[in-house]
């Protein structure tokens, strides 16, 4: 049989990094066993669902090369379907009228409550044969006796015990379907074979193989994935601004750096811990999927991001990188040798927005210095500085070696440890104690921009005495 499975998100928030993990493994699932893997917008909640945030996940998962074999469908778009089914299940006797008032439904909760009794509705309108009013919701007559069982892929066996699910609502008093009527409905008529989505859905499955019954569909596979947690071992929702997909884009995360720190959420089959979406299609297994909650890690994600900057070939890093230049207003064009700083500042930091950061001073003049820096090496720098600025400027041949040597001959000539030297030196040139090699960093500068850079620090040193 082909396997065909979906993502389902509702548009009332961004695409968050939960809801990526769940679309992937539904992707990778699809394509592991070449089936099709469809995108579904349940926007029926339309106070809060809206365009904006539909196309917000659409065009993140795009990014990610997670896209749909068919076009997406909208909920919002298909009552007419929905009104035909709900006509077929209430024809067939296997749903009820309901006109039990809220007052009535909160009272009778509150004594369930008080009794230490699972709150649910008490089936008062079951057997009354009501008709339909604008005060009636459609309930489903769910069994009241036995047990709803299926297996799931990641955790076995599942049971749920009928009189512990209610007569759940299909249709409310205005007329609209709920989410549990429209989603089996959906599913059905979408062909979908396999469910996989998170364990906070597990009762809803029970809910929703009750609804498949009363329509005579056959039953799904599923799978529910373990929540993914913050580092506050909290679940990430997508109200929780950190965990915005398109946050981390912002940021100079790779799409293939996000893939690889998702799929490792929940699942930690095989060895390699740096892998692409075509490594994941062939050797991801569904059933290797962890019960327990997944703690989403930002340093785990620089480690890994950090890795897949490593891994582009420096033209493809330049593309990459072009975009966070020009929020930073970096002109790249303005320095002959800008592909030798890029090449340089490429590992400087895990982001690239991180990189292009630190570029700035090599673009740019320097406007402030690090505090801590200042404070730690460039106080009391003052003689260490007019020394070293004094032999670079009788340096004939401008280049890496010939300032290495400089360095260390100043080095035993003053007597000083490395950093005692070179910090001061590098917190004149970018305005902190990061930078590659010192003889590499100014050699990136002309000589003339050093020999002024050091001045400037000699200058801020007078002031601040």
């Amino acid at each position: 049989m082909t396997k065909i499975t979906r993502f389902a998100p509702s548009p009332t928030g961004n695409l968050h990094i939960g809801g990526v993990r769940t679309a992937l493994f539904n992707y990778v699932y699809a394509k592991q066993n070449n089936g099709k893997f469809l995108i579904r917008i349940e926007d029926t909640d339309a106070e809060r669902s809206t365009r904006e945030f539909e196309e917000n996940i659409i065009n993140g998962l795009k990014v990610l090369d997670i896209v749909s074999d068919e076009t997406p469908i909208r909920q919002s778009e298909r009552f007419n379907e929905y009104q035909e089914k709900t006509n077929e299940i209430i024809n067939s006797g296997k749903a009820y009228y309901c006109e039990c008032s809220k007052d009535r439904l909160d009272e009778i909760r509150s004594l369930q409550q008080q009794q230490g009794l699972k709150p649910q509705y008490d089936g008062k309108c079951r057997d009354l044969n009501l008709e339909k009013s604008e005060n009636t919701v459609l309930r489903l007559k769910t069994p009241q006796e036995g047990a709803s069982i299926f297996n799931d892929l990641i955790r076995g066996e599942v049971i749920f015990q009928n009189n512990e699910l209610d007569d759940l609502i299909l249709v409310r008093s205005d007329g609209s379907p709920t989410y549990h009527l429209c989603c089996v409905i959906d599913d059905r008529l979408q062909d979908i074979t396999t469910v996989i989505r998170g364990e906070d859905h597990l009762s809803n499955t029970a809910r929703q193989i009750h609804i498949q019954e009363a329509f005579g569909y056959p039953r799904l596979e599923y799978a529910h994935l373990p929540l993914v947690l913050g580092q506050n071992k909290k679940r990430l929702s997508k109200r929780d601004s950190v965990s915005s997909v398109h946050d981390y884009f912002d940021q100079g995360y790779l799409p293939t750096s996000i893939i690889n720190m998702l799929a490792r959420l929940g699942w930690s089959g095989g060895d390699k811990e740096i892998f692409s979406i075509d490594d994941l299609i062939k050797d991801f297994r569904i059933q290797e999927v962890q019960k327990g909650g997944a703690i989403f890690e930002p340093a785990k994600l620089d480690w890994i991001n950090t890795n897949h900057l490593a891994a582009l070939n420096f033209d493809k890093f330049k593309s990459k990188i072009l975009p966070f230049l020009e929020k930073f207003k970096i002109d790249i064009t303005s320095k002959n040798n800008s592909d030798d700083i890029l090449q340089a500042m490429r590992t400087s930091q895990s982001t690239l927005f991180g990189i292009a950061s630190d570029l700035r001073p090599y673009f740019h003049s320097i406007d402030s210095y690090d505090e801590k820096a200042v404070k730690k090496f460039l106080l009391n720098s003052k003689a260490t500085l007019e020394y070293v600025q004094r032999k670079l400027q009788a340096i004939e041949t401008w280049d890496e070696p010939s300032i290495d040597g400089v360095l260390s001959a100043s080095q035993l000539a003053l007597d000083l440890p490395i950093p005692k030297l070179n910090q001061p030196i590098r917190i004149a040139m970018t305005g902190s104690t990061k930078s590659p090699s010192l003889g590499l960093t100014l050699s990136l500068f002309e000589k003339d921009e050093v020999i002024k850079r050091i001045s400037a620090a000699l200058k801020y040193l007078s002031e601040n005495s």
